[in-house]
């Protein structure tokens, strides 16, 4: 088993924390006052940390099973795409920025017909 623990650079913890909320849902743990971990699957993690030297500089992309449901319920928590993009095979990437500038990508398969 392998698990991930990817990190995102961000300038306030206090100020991040409900972005990611939304994006992420609720926090799984708080390591530290300058750590929070959200938990995108199973033994999968995002981290973000109070890093204001390279805050912004950060990128992760994310493919889940049902992009279109993930979309929805997205902007039911007031959160819009930076920019969507749709490669030749029909795997779709939807980008979003965090307050900092982030790229947190969020990909599925080909839209539903």
């Amino acid at each position: 088993m392998v698990d991930l623990f990817a990190g995102i650079p961000v300038t306030s913890i206090t100020d991040a924390v409900p972005w990611y909320e939304k994006l992420l849902g609720e926090a799984a743990f708080h390591p530290n006052e300058v750590e929070v971990v959200f938990e995108a699957a199973e033994h999968r993690y995002v981290y973000i940390e109070q890093k204001p030297d390279i805050a912004g500089h950060g990128f992760v992309t994310l493919f889940v099973d049902d992009l279109d449901a993930r979309l929805v319920t997205l902007a039911d928590r007031g959160l819009r795409p930076a920019s969507e993009e749709t490669y030749e095979n029909g795997v779709r990437k939807i980008v979003f920025r965090d307050p900092d500038g982030n790229e947190i990508g969020i990909g599925g398969g080909p839209a539903a017909i």
